[in-house]
């Protein structure tokens, strides 16, 4: 059951460096329209991509060391597949926000709101087990 799960993480990890790779390769080309190699050089269009790329960096590892514990301890590989899928989709909807520069407000609330539930309800189910 933990291999099952473990490949698990394993695919989510692999879909959200795809999201990653996409981010970034945003912030390469607001870097080339604006001329700019270093900093942000005050252009807002960089400024927006750099924040999008910064934030998935900000939480993406965690929501995956998260996902990796809770395969180890033997938690169920739909339990992990759920999360994953929760926090995937997150993050491409959030990842959408940041891409477009007219994107509504939504998307990049509704991407917040999917990370950090996948946070928080991990994190408890890891204390439950922990404790019990």
């Amino acid at each position: 059951m933990t291999d099952n799960a473990l490949n698990a993480v394993a695919l989510y990890a692999a879909f959200n460096t795809f999201i990653l790779l996409w981010l970034a390769v945003n912030v390469g080309k607001k870097r080339s329209e604006g001329k700019i190699s270093i900093g942000d050089g005050g252009y807002m269009p960089l400024i927006r991509a750099q924040r999008g790329q910064s934030n998935f960096v900000e939480y993406v590892p965690m929501a995956l060391i998260m996902l990796t514990i809770m395969a180890l301890q033997g938690a169920p590989a739909l339990a992990v597949h759920i999360a994953g899928i929760v926090l995937t989709l997150g993050r491409l909807i959030h990842a959408m926000h940041f891409i477009s520069e007219d994107a509504p407000g939504w998307q990049r609330m509704y991407g917040t709101i999917a990370t950090l539930a996948v946070l928080v309800l991990s994190a408890l189910g890891l204390i439950g087990h922990a404790l019990f």
